[in-house]
């Protein structure tokens, strides 16, 4: 057998083939198990035991035989449950860095951050560092910002640049704070980047802070409840791969900007509602990509989130195929 594929949820090579054992040959009884794999007495047994904690395999029916679960439905669980430890161990460790300021005082000097990790030290030297990583963007700007409001002077001074990577293709993904959403000046202003493409939902339960330049550098505070304190500052390593892990976690869990509701649009009729930047694009890839892989992979997005999103739209637009939410799109202008 060729390399552990699912070795990332957790699973052994050993106990990986014995589920895709049961994906060929459904129904197998767990007692001629031993004899097809040739192993010691028992052990496919465990293997199976174990199996059926996670989820891949179900319980035996009334003649004993064992069948696989839906890989779709039982890697979708366990890719949860990984992001779930991964962001608990992305807490632990920038909930923790404060410990270093113990270990300096009894060292007596700076202690400089791991490798590929940089600390920025105060208000002013974070957001030089984030107006130039927005800067030179080149790809894709992800982000989660539970702010509540944002003044008329940080409005002022985020615009150009947000809407500087808008029109050179930078995609950008924000998650907000449905709060934010209740004072019209950050409402409209957030509505404003939609209108030119940005990707925005909103949610009611996250206090994470975080920022991800192009997946090469990610920022992510001290303390999440204090970003005065400093922040650290990682390029091109594991953290940068566990913040993006815990964005898409949060991102998948949020709603749609266009979907939330401020307390501003009134009875507004539901064929006025435009669709947002992301919905935009899915509804061009359903027109010109014919798998909805290769939709996703265009989108920068899973295969289940661009699904999400199709049948989220047709629903919108009260489309019995996608043919025909194609269609209804074109007529409402949205394409």
């Amino acid at each position: 057998m060729g390399e552990n594929e699912m070795s990332v949820f957790g699973v052994p090579e050993a106990e990986e083939e014995v589920y895709r054992h049961f994906l060929r040959n459904p129904g197998t009884r767990a007692d001629d198990l031993d004899v097809l794999l040739r192993s010691r007495p028992g052990e496919a047994r465990a293997r199976i035991a174990r199996l059926q904690e996670l989820g891949l395999l179900l319980a035996e029916d009334a003649e004993r035989r064992i069948f696989p679960a839906d890989p779709e439905v039982a890697l979708a669980r366990l890719v949860d449950v990984r992001l779930h430890a991964l962001h608990q161990e992305l807490q632990r460790v920038t909930r923790s860095w404060h410990v270093i300021d113990g270990l300096r005082a009894e060292h007596g000097a700076r202690t400089p951050p791991p490798q590929g990790v940089e600390q920025l030290e105060g208000l002013a030297q974070i957001r030089n560092r984030i107006d130039d990583l927005a800067f030179f963007a080149r790809d894709e700007i992800l982000s989660v910002e539970p702010y509540t409001r944002l003044s008329e002077e940080n409005i002022a001074r985020s615009r150009p640049l947000d809407l500087r990577c808008l029109r050179r293709g930078v995609r950008i993904r924000n998650v907000v704070s449905s709060v934010a959403l209740q004072d019209p000046t950050t409402a409209a202003y957030l509505r404003e980047l939609a209108a030119h493409g940005a990707a925005i939902r909103v949610t009611a339960d996250t206090t994470e802070r975080l920022l991800v330049y192009d997946r090469r550098a990610a920022l992510v505070p001290l303390d999440p409840r204090d970003t005065s304190r400093g922040a650290l500052l990682a390029h091109r390593s594991g953290l940068v791969s566990n913040v993006i892990s815990l964005f898409e976690r949060i991102w998948d869990q949020a709603d749609e900007l266009s979907r939330a509701g401020d307390g501003t649009q009134g009875g507004e009729d539901a064929t006025a509602v435009r669709p947002s930047g992301i919905e935009r694009r899915v509804l061009v890839s359903m027109c010109t990509v014919g798998k909805d892989e290769a939709g996703a992979r265009e989108l920068g997005v899973s295969v289940r989130t661009y699904r999400r999103h199709v049948a989220d739209l047709m629903q919108t637009l009260g489309a019995a195929s996608r043919a025909q939410a194609a269609l209804l799109a074109r007529e409402r202008g949205w394409i």
